[in-house]
C-alpha cells in the first residue's frame, strides 16, 4: 500500500491549483507504480502557516499496489512534482504541486528508516520544523497526524489506516485536531 498527499497553492501552465492536482493524481495512476487507486476528492485549505499564500488544493490517493519500494515510489513522485514546475525555493511556500508520501508497506505500516528516527522527526518542535528538512525518507510522514488538511483526504480513501507510531486510526487521529483546523477543510 502507498498513500500519497496531494497540495498546491499556485497556478500552473495557465491551469489553477486544483487542475493540477487533478492532473497529478492522473500522472501518478498512469505511473509505472501499477495498482489499484482510489482518490479523494479535492478539497480547499488555508495557506500553512497562516498566511503564507493563497488557499491549497489537496487531496489523498491510495495505491493498491504488490511489492512497491517506497524510495521508488517517492522518487516517482518528485518527477512528477518537477513536471509541474515545482521548486524548493522556500520551506512551506507557496508552490505548484507538493506530493508527499504519507505511509507505504503492508497496510501501510512501514517506518522508515527506524523508529527512533521515525519518532524523532515527529516530535521535532515547530521552529525546527521550519528550517530543518529530512536527508532520507521518513515513514510514516512526520507530519500526518498534525495537518487536518492531510487526515480529512485520508479519513476518507483509509478511515481504517493505522498510524504505526500512535497506533491510532486515521479517523481518530483526525478526531483529536482543532475543530476549527477540521473546519477549514472544505471540498472544492
Amino acid at each position: 500500500m502507498l498513500l500519497f498527499a496531494l497540495g498546491g497553492n499556485s497556478d500552473f501552465g495557465g491551469e489553477s491549483p486544483n487542475l493540477v492536482v487533478q492532473r497529478a493524481i492522473s500522472a501518478l495512476r498512469c505511473s509505472e507504480i501499477g495498482g489499484s487507486w482510489r482518490s479523494s476528492c479535492l478539497y480547499r485549505t488555508p495557506a500553512f502557516p497562516a498566511g503564507s499564500g493563497a488557499d491549497f488544493a489537496n487531496a489523498v490517493v491510495i495505491c493498491e499496489a504488490p511489492e512497491v519500494n517506497a524510495e521508488a515510489a517517492l522518487a516517482i513522485a518528485n518527477g512528477i512534482e518537477a513536471e509541474f514546475g515545482r521548486t524548493r525555493a522556500e520551506r512551506w511556500g507557496a508552490r505548484t504541486l507538493d506530493i508527499d508520501l504519507i505511509a507505504a508497506g503492508p497496510a501501510g505500516g512501514q517506518v522508515a528508516p527506524d523508529l527512533g528516527v521515525a519518532q524523532q522527526w515527529r516530535d521535532l518542535p515547530m521552529d525546527a520544523q521550519l528550517i530543518t528538512t529530512p536527508q532520507t525518507l521518513i515513514l510514516p510522514h512526520p507530519r500526518v497526524t498534525d495537518r487536518s488538511f492531510v487526515l480529512v483526504p485520508l479519513v476518507e480513501v483509509a478511515p481504517d489506516w493505522i498510524d504505526p507510531l500512535s497506533g491510532q486510526s486515521a479517523c481518530a487521529l483526525l478526531a483529536a485536531r482543532p475543530a476549527q483546523e477540521r473546519a477549514s477543510v472544505v471540498p472544492w
